[in-house]
């Protein structure tokens, strides 16, 4: 059970894929203008990275090793190709916000970078958990990012308002530039956190 349970998390703080590998930053520099377009994009590659990943292991044996890339790439598409019609069907005002990046999904180095690392070489039940934690993971960083953006850029968070009528918000946040600049800042803070950790350690 520990086992599983650590697969499960591991993508969420040690294997966090936006602000410890760095993977995905194409997307999540484009849609965290607010915090809701993160959390939908996020879920979109849960739903990708869950799927692709137990189908991948459940075939593993199947795919000669000379192909498994463009295999993997195969069912990756499959799976976008599918979350791309349903978000189409069922939110197209969220579509036409996300729609130029959920095909972008299938080229994303973290769904293709877990089945090389992970699918290809465990069950199916671990594959989909780990799925699922990495997917989880991306989703509460893109959610944070853009909570923060939206909160600096326009003053609200999931479209509620936070400020007083007449605050004047930093409307460089919700642009292209505010990402760099707030992923910036984050980064900075978490390697400040790491870089203090061991001295701590050592005065104990």
């Amino acid at each position: 059970m520990k086992k599983y349970f650590n697969v499960l998390t591991a993508g969420i703080l040690k294997e966090n894929p936006v602000f410890v590998l760095m993977l995905g930053l194409c997307p999540t520099l484009g849609v965290t203008g607010s915090a809701i377009n993160g959390f939908s994009m996020g879920m979109a590659v849960i739903a990708v990275l869950a799927c692709s990943n137990g189908l991948i292991s459940l075939f593993k044996k199947l795919i000669p090793s000379q192909v498994r890339i463009p295999a993997y790439i195969i069912i990756i598409a499959t799976l976008v190709t599918v979350v791309d019609m349903v978000m189409n069907a069922f939110t197209p005002d969220l579509y036409k916000v996300l729609g130029l990046f959920i095909p972008l999904i299938v080229v994303n180095c973290i769904v293709l970078g877990r089945a090389e690392s992970f699918a290809a070489k465990n069950g199916v039940f671990e594959s989909i958990l780990d799925g699922i934690g990495s997917g989880l993971g991306f989703t509460l960083a893109l959610t944070f990012l853009g909570a923060i953006r939206e909160i600096l850029g326009n003053g609200s968070v999931f479209g509620i308002s936070l400020v007083p009528e007449g605050f004047q918000p930093a409307l460089i946040f919700v642009l292209a530039p505010g990402g760099f600049i707030t992923i910036g800042i984050i980064m900075a803070c978490i390697n400040i956190y790491k870089s203090k950790k061991p001295k701590k350690k050592e005065a104990k």
